[in-house]
Parts: C-alpha cells; structure tokens; sequence
C-alpha cells in the first residue's frame, strides 16, 4: 500500500510539472521571421530556437549565426526564476538568466567572466503565434546596440 502511495504521488507530481511547462507560451520551435526583424548589419542571429521541458528545467537550444557567418549553436538550461545559469557555444557570454516578468513575458540578462554582455526582453503575443526578443548590447567598437527579432511558432 505504501508504495503504491508513493508511485501515485510522483506521477500526480510528474504530471504537474508536464502541465506547467505545457502551458508556457515559451515552448516550442521558433523561427526568425527576417521580413519582421530589425538586426544591426555585423551582428549575428538566431535563426531557430526550441524551449523545451528538460526535468524540472527549460532547456533552450538556438541555432544561428555568428557576425562572420559561421554556424553556431548554443544550449542554455535552467529556471524563468533571475538566477544565472551556464550557456555553452555561445563566445559573447557563459552565463544566462531569465526572469518571468509576467504569463508572456521574460526579460533576461548575459554575462561573460562575470561582465555583463546583452540583456533584453522576450515577449509573446497573445494568439501565441509571435514572439518579439529586444536585445541591447555593445558592438566591437563599444557603441551600444539594439536589436528586434520577430519569431514565427512553428
């Protein structure tokens, strides 16, 4: 009887993280809508981004390009609560946090040794079908720049 308890307690538990995540307007495939976007020239993009469940984190994988046009992928896990998490392929920064500011709604900050590199904000429609991310950064020559990619659900 006991373990039955525990076996119907963390599949109710499985299927409340399962819920939660499902309901983030967040997840899924994402592709930048170019036609919609606003990217300084020499910057590079993010051309697909898929937020998925990963445990009881969201692990966010983008591929893209970098300045020169080479390939780049980057993966980033972790929680939507503020805290840094690690960032592996990307060179501009290691460290990543994201923070819920409301239902469809996450700012977030990037970090590189410690120095702070990008920040911005991701917004999803109400219809759920557009996602808008805000970047603002600093180019090589240190003038700060700001960056709009527009993201169609796939």
């Amino acid at each position: 009887m006991r373990l039955r308890t525990i076996g119907l307690t963390l599949a109710l538990c499985l299927v409340a993280v399962a819920a939660t995540f499902a309901s983030d307007p967040n997840m899924g495939t994402w592709k930048l809508n170019e036609t919609k976007s606003k990217i300084a020239a020499g910057i590079g993009k993010n051309d697909t981004v898929v937020y998925e469940a990963a445990g009881d984190s969201v692990k966010v994988s983008i591929d893209g390009t970098t300045a020169d046009g080479k390939a780049a992928h980057t993966v980033w896990s972790g929680n939507f609560d503020g805290k840094e998490y690690a960032v592996t392929g990307d060179p501009t920064s290691d460290m990543r946090s994201y923070t819920r500011v409301d239902a469809n709604t996450l700012a977030f900050a990037a970090q590189q040794a410690g120095k702070p590199t990008l920040n911005g904000q991701i917004v999803i429609s109400a219809d759920g079908k557009t996602r808008t991310v805000t970047t603002h950064a600093k180019d090589e020559k240190g003038m700060k720049v700001t960056n709009t990619g527009v993201y169609d659900k796939q």
